[in-house]
């Protein structure tokens, strides 16, 4: 119930009142007979004051100073709300919620009730600890296999995911303390052999930590023994790999193998989807480690209008290429290249464009991707030459230039070519997959 005694706001004359909540209340009565002095100027205005004094005074310049309205005693009120919709706020990144601090609370709520959930599969996530893991790669024992000899799996701790690097020193490493093999991008190599690496490849590494048959006479001690060394060196995770591969027997090297993930975090064992600790700042769309990745918080996206790009009634030597509309006039290495592109693939070049087939429309806003187009001309010097370049199509090119510009005027006028389209990752809503 809110009970509001001495009511004088305005032309109200100490008006008592009391009111139920969650219950839809109307106020009636003649024009002038103080509805909106008691709704907005009374009930309203103090219900916003009280919320405003809760908060920061960073967010209160936003709002400005609340009067206190002419009132004796107001009881039972929640703390109330209202934004004018003109925000003096251009930021795309400044909402309703942040600027009143709303979403902080939120984001705190959502980090302390939240069970998180993978994100492909829709299961339940939680911690598991080393018994658990134990007793699921057993219950996985009896629910995979296929013959009364058991299911052979080999376990795995997690050492480096895809990472540049050589690694020679932690081959070394593994092979004082005493481990035999490693499994490197999937094959499963003995340390005994000379294992040179690209150091500029991406490589991912596991220490095999031991290989055993699931059954029913499978020995546990040995098998939590396993789970606890892998979880120690494989940072809280471990691999269970199983392998299918029928003609393989211990100790030799498996062909065809198929993964579980198991983790004292928050993993999916399912879909091998690791998921970071619930924590408030993985709600932020406003830092890197909650935003979505695709749109980088925003929700949308600048893409490309190909109806804005293409003039179907100009030809392409007559600037049917809107953004590029003068590029011909000019002899230019990006025109060589788009001329030379369009003779290979039989676009001509005096046709208007409406007038092209549909695949001769998808080239050329799409190009070709990595094939290379020998392109003629005379360079700086005067002097003939040629150079090998791809054209990766209007729409990508267009994507580049507006990317690597730094010039505000260049951005705007490629703008015009452009429109925003709800991000296809987080649907607008401006978090991680992980996180929604």
């Amino acid at each position: 119930m809110i009970t509001i005694k001495g009511a004088r706001e305005h032309n109200l004359k100490n008006i008592d009142v009391e009111i139920p909540k969650n219950k839809l209340v109307v106020f009636t009565g003649l024009s002038g007979s103080g509805k909106s002095s008691l709704a907005f100027d009374t009930i309203y205005a103090e219900g916003q004051r009280r919320y405003v004094e809760s908060l920061s005074s960073y967010a209160r310049q936003f709002l400005g100073i609340m009067k206190k309205p002419d009132v004796d005693i107001i009881e039972g009120l929640s703390p109330a709300i209202s934004i004018d919709q003109k925000g003096a706020s251009h930021n795309p990144r400044s909402t309703v919620g942040t600027v009143t601090e709303i979403y902080d609370y939120m984001r705190l709520l959502f980090a302390r009730v939240g069970h998180p959930h993978c994100p492909k599969c829709g299961r339940e996530i939680t911690h598991m600890s080393k018994e658990q893991i134990t007793d699921a790669i057993l219950a996985l024992g009896f629910k995979i296999q296929d013959s009364r000899k058991g299911l052979r799996i080999m376990v795995l701790a997690p050492i480096v995911k895809d990472r540049k690097g050589e690694y020679t020193e932690l081959f070394l490493d593994l092979k004082k303390r005493g481990y035999r093999k490693v499994r490197l991008d999937g094959k499963v190599y003995n340390l005994d052999e000379k294992l040179v690496l690209l150091k500029n490849n991406k490589h991912t590494i596991e220490a095999v930590i031991d290989s055993l048959i699931i059954s029913k006479e499978t020995d546990r001690l040995r098998l939590t023994n396993d789970v606890e060394q892998a979880l120690k060196l494989g940072n809280s995770e471990l691999l269970v790999a199983i392998i299918k591969d029928k003609g393989f027997s211990l100790p030799e090297i498996p062909k065809d193998m198929e993964d579980e993930l198991f983790s004292e975090k928050f993993a999916c064992p399912v879909d091998n989807i690791s998921l970071p600790e619930v924590e408030p700042r993985i709600f932020s769309f406003n830092t890197p480690h909650g935003a979505c990745p695709t749109c980088n918080g925003l929700g949308i996206l600048l893409t490309v209008e190909p109806d804005l790009v293409l003039n179907k009634h100009l030809s392409i030597n007559q600037g049917g290429i809107m953004p590029f509309s003068t590029t011909l006039i000019h002899d230019s290495w990006f025109a060589r290249t788009l001329k030379t592109f369009c003779r290979e693939n039989g676009i001509p070049l005096d046709t208007k464009l409406g007038e092209l087939t549909q695949k001769q429309k998808n080239l050329l806003l799409e190009g070709t991707g990595d094939e290379i187009y020998e392109v003629e001309g005379e360079n700086r010097f005067g002097r003939q030459t040629s150079i090998y370049e791809s054209f990766i199509g209007v729409i990508a090119e267009l994507k580049r230039r507006y990317e690597q510009t730094e010039s505000l005027f260049m951005k705007a006028n490629l703008e015009k070519f452009m429109r925003y389209e709800t991000c296809t990752s987080c649907n607008g809503a401006r978090v991680k997959k992980e996180s929604l």
